[in-house]
């Protein structure tokens, strides 16, 4: 006989747009919860009232008449510490209103089940490890002890699988190829995921963390606006009260063009009204190019894991509020090799799949005996998910050309987790104390800049310690994303370890610079600035005239230090071409190996590039002379047939 359910599986969608909380019942089902207003999804929306905080479909009615005390859209700046909104004279960051948001749903929730005291959220698989760690945050803020982060294409993929729609999987064999193209209301999420005998296996994930129903309603908002701005000479987006009411008018008429040709939309300002019919074809026609990069991003990443030479046979699930709009469907149906499937609600599979993997969670507990359909309870215990990295994840190492920071990516993006990556680095300033690795995630979109999330610092290196003296450093990512790095001087064993956890603590602390302080765990939006660098003799000059201790005791240590790789057999510095002069490939022309550079001299290097990555090809010899300072190129050979070598390559 089962017992009542005291520990509740509750699986929250925490949207840009709206938002939404659901558990599993006792025959093991996801039910959405409604709202005290009686609704099963709640714009995510906070109104702030001298004092009072509302939050929902009350909050957004009042977004006309009380703009500037109204926050919405605030997922978008998720893990932003400078975003702040202040209103009657008190300021709330990303994290205040994303907490306001789930106290709505939680509190509204424990009415009608009873206590919630863990949930699972969900994120956008794009989310960097800071953005996770602030909804993390706004769940405990909201009230939760235990809160489980699963990215949103993932927990639409188990909905899928463990819901009545994917019940036939059970008697399939093959792996099954899944695409969740999920387009929300400011984020789109992208996963390629396979299905094989309970396990749901991520491939590969891509998106826009800045592309969603938004972004539609700004391109039709702007069209009309200055429509009206050409007949009467006023712009309706010159006053927050005027600006609101376009805003409501347009995302109704966004709707309403779901389900018809076209739309009325009222735009009103300075005492001027006026009516406009939207054609279904002018809004399509306004935001094609929207469409299009969706569409660029899904065949990118077919292409990419495409099976065989011409179809990828996998079976598209579109989900997420605006993946309604027909232009959406039409443009699924046309990629070649899948099939587009419309089983899942656009609205409540992520917030349904959330609710199936806290179950899944919880099947060791208590929980699995208030469940009275122990076949549900046996699906749940035997399915697993396994995720990737949507980032690469490495460490920063310093240019001595530039003086600046560059990342070195051990971990790429779309590697299966569980995963672990090591290599060996050299360190370059002689007698270093210690070494400090900046650790690193790369951008969300090619070309952004890295996002530092954390250092592991080794403390009281030997006295005298060489240059290029070996640091070995390990990064690993657990099944759960949870990140550990650690480092180790080989000929001291010294070492160093840290994890990352998703604390409240990480947000707020900062990187200190000064030396003689102890180094903590941080959070930071960008690197932290280098110190300046006196200006240092050429390479070429140094080696034919040491430079004298005082200068390279004068040299001001940089917070993490730069590296340089050495060759896996000899432990002698690589060169341009990431060969070995001891012991390179080449039979017929063995090189000697290079002279090292005086202490305290720093090595010219080119640009970092990641492991793996292709080495451009060395330029022919220059004279002294011919050559310019400072070059962009890797630097050619000097006289005398000495190389320069790579600050690091692949141990």
């Amino acid at each position: 006989m089962s017992t009542p359910l005291t520990t509740h599986a509750v699986g929250i969608d925490l949207g840009t747009t709206y938002s939404c909380i659901a558990y599993l019942n006792e025959q093991g089902e996801p039910v959405s919860i409604p709202n005290r207003e009686g609704e099963i999804s709640t714009p995510s929306v906070v109104m702030y009232d001298r004092g009072e905080e509302i939050v929902g479909t009350e909050a957004l009615r009042n977004a006309i008449l009380h703009p500037l005390n109204v926050v919405q859209n605030s997922k978008r700046f998720m893990g932003d510490p400078n975003k702040v909104w202040t209103i009657d004279g008190k300021s709330y960051n990303p994290i205040d209103v994303a907490a306001a948001v789930l106290r709505k749903l939680i509190g509204d929730a424990r009415q009608q089940i009873g206590n919630i005291d863990r949930a699972v959220i969900t994120v956008p698989a794009q989310f960097s490890e800071r953005q996770r760690l602030a909804t993390v945050e706004a769940g405990k803020r909201a009230g939760l002890k235990h809160v489980d982060i699963i990215n949103e294409p993932v927990a639409a993929a188990l909905c899928y699988v463990l819901g009545t729609e994917g019940l036939w999987f059970k008697d399939l064999t093959d792996a099954q190829r899944i695409l969740v193209y999920d387009l929300g209301g400011g984020t789109f999420d992208l996963s390629l995921v396979s299905y094989e005998r309970d396990q749901v296996k991520v491939i590969a994930s891509s998106g826009d963390l800045h592309l969603g129903g938004i972004d539609w309603n700004q391109r039709l908002m702007a069209a009309v606006a200055d429509q009206f701005k050409r007949e009467f000479g006023v712009d309706p987006r010159s006053t927050p009260e005027s600006l609101q009411h376009l805003s409501w008018e347009v995302e109704q008429c966004k709707r309403s063009l779901t389900v018809r040709p076209r739309a009325a939309l009222i735009v009103q300002h300075g005492g001027k009204r006026k009516t406009y019919q939207i054609e279904r074809e002018q809004f399509n026609g306004l935001t094609n190019d929207l469409l299009r990069r969706t569409q660029e991003i899904t065949q990118r990443l077919i292409e990419q894991h495409r099976k065989g030479s011409s179809h990828l046979d996998v079976t598209v699930l579109s989900t997420g509020g605006s993946s309604r709009m027909p232009m959406v469907d039409d443009m699924l149906k046309t990629i070649r090799g899948t099939t587009l499937s419309k089983v899942l609600s656009p609205d409540q599979s992520i917030a349904h799949g959330a609710t199936y993997y806290a179950g899944m969670l919880l099947t060791n507990s208590e929980f699995v005996h208030a469940i009275r359909d122990k076949k549900a309870v046996a699906r749940l215990s035997k399915m697993q998910q396994q995720s990737v990295n949507a980032r690469a994840l490495g460490i920063l190492i310093r240019d001595v050309d530039t003086n600046q920071r560059v990342p070195y990516y051990l971990i790429p993006a779309n590697t299966t987790l569980p995963a672990s990556a090591n290599k060996v680095f050299g360190t370059v300033v002689p007698n270093q104390k210690r070494v400090t690795l900046a650790i690193v995630e790369s951008g969300a979109n090619p070309g952004e800049q890295p996002v530092a999330i954390g250092n592991c610092t080794i403390e009281g290196l030997p006295p005298k310690l060489p240059a290029e003296s070996r640091i070995e450093v390990t990064i690993t990512y657990d099944a759960s994303a949870k990140i550990a790095v650690s480092a180790r001087e080989v000929t001291s064993g010294k070492q160093a370890r840290v994890e990352l956890r998703r604390d409240s603590s990480l947000l707020t602390r900062e990187i200190v610079d000064d030396e003689s302080a102890e180094i903590v765990l941080a959070v930071e939006s960008t690197p932290p600035a280098s110190p300046a660098v006196a200006p240092q003799p050429s390479p070429v000059a140094a080696r034919r005239t040491p430079a004298p201790p005082a200068a390279a005791a004068a040299r001001p240590k940089p917070l993490a230090e730069a590296a340089i790789m050495l060759c896996s057999k000899c432990a002698e510095p690589l060169n341009l071409r990431g060969e070995c002069p001891a012991c390179g490939p080449r039979q017929s022309a063995p090189k000697a190996a290079p002279a090292l550079q005086p202490k305290g001299t720093p090595i010219k290097t080119p640009q970092v590039k990641p492991a793996g990555a292709r080495v451009a090809p060395v330029p022919p010899p220059v004279a002294p002379a011919q050559r310019k300072t400072p070059k962009p190129a890797p630097p050619p050979p000097p006289d005398g047939g000495e190389e320069e070598f790579w600050k690091y390559v692949e141990q």
